[in-house]
């Protein structure tokens, strides 16, 4: 395969068009339109449908792009690491981050990184949606219980778990009786299991403040409203210090945060460079870690 046409074909791909792309390149538009053309006709596939105003990525073109353009960026990257006398972390790194992670310890995270790796222009997304890494051009995302997914490798570097809290001046109700709470989701249980040292038990719940928002969730328990259920590591510092009280741990599998990025590829040094920071940032995986980043 000739990798010149296949450059020129993620190039077309990239920038949706034979004209963009020629403008961005500073190439003539039929260079890139022969070459493509070659591209096709050696594969015996037809990578572009070709409308009276656009274009747009067949199948197979899809799945070369998809393929291609990370291959090209190793290739480049190699080239360049060779050309420097070493690999050393370069480039751009798109990271996609959930919100909480991302308030509580990403900033501190990254800036981190960006002092040591200076070299790496780091850009972080945060979302808790699950994006799609190859076609939103993301290098790394870091997700919660992330659903399985073959496209994608990784670990999990961090775990959490749930613990119901109150203010000290909220008193817990007797058995069956409701507890005023504050919620994320109104699609919440009607109650909560709960783990105690001198057992198990269920706490009714009546939601009377729904928030989007977990910090502003644990902001609005300190206040006293009524209890709720967060992560341990945002109220470690409340529950030391006596301004939260401990309930419970919920009676469910704990959160775990994972790194995930493609597979079928090498990783770039930019990539494996992140993922050592991570594991110095949080060496045991604990939530005592990750509290250690969050201020009072």
């Amino acid at each position: 395969m000739d990798l010149l046409a296949l450059a020129d074909f993620n190039l077309v791909a990239r920038h949706g068009g034979f004209g963009k792309a020629a403008r961005a390149a500073g190439r003539p538009k039929a260079t890139l339109s022969r070459r493509v053309a070659e591209l096709e006709a050696s594969l015996d596939l037809r990578l572009f449908e070709r409308g009276a105003r656009a274009l747009k990525l067949t199948e197979e073109g899809r799945a070369l792009f998809e393929r291609a353009g990370r291959l090209l960026s190793e290739l480049e990257e190699t080239a360049a690491a060779i050309a420097s006398g070493g690999e050393r972390p370069r480039g751009r790194l798109r990271i996609s981050a959930p919100v909480l992670f991302s308030q509580t310890a990403m900033g501190k995270i990254a800036a981190g990184f960006a002092l040591k790796y200076p070299e790496v222009r780091l850009e972080v997304t945060t979302e808790d949606r699950a994006v799609d890494m190859i076609e939103e051009g993301f290098d790394l995302v870091i997700r919660v219980n992330p659903d399985p997914d073959e496209s994608l490798v990784g670990r999990a570097f961090l775990r959490d778990r749930l613990v119901v809290v109150a203010s000290p001046h909220l008193a817990r109700p007797a058995e069956g009786l409701a507890t005023p709470t504050v919620m994320r989701s109104t699609a919440d249980r009607k109650a909560w299991d709960v783990k105690t040292p001198t057992g198990r038990s269920t706490i009714a719940i009546e939601p009377v403040l729904v928030l989007s928002s977990l910090i502003m969730v644990r902001d609005a328990v300190r206040a006293g409203v009524g209890a709720a259920r967060l992560p341990v590591s945002l109220v470690s510092h409340d529950l030391a210090d006596g301004t939260l009280v401990h309930w419970g741990d919920l009676d469910r599998p704990d959160i775990a945060l994972w790194t995930l990025y493609p597979s079928r590829r090498l990783l770039s040094a930019r990539v494996s460079a992140f993922l050592d920071h991570l594991k110095q940032a949080f060496p045991m995986g604990t939530p005592d870690e990750l509290a250690a980043y969050i201020g009072k």
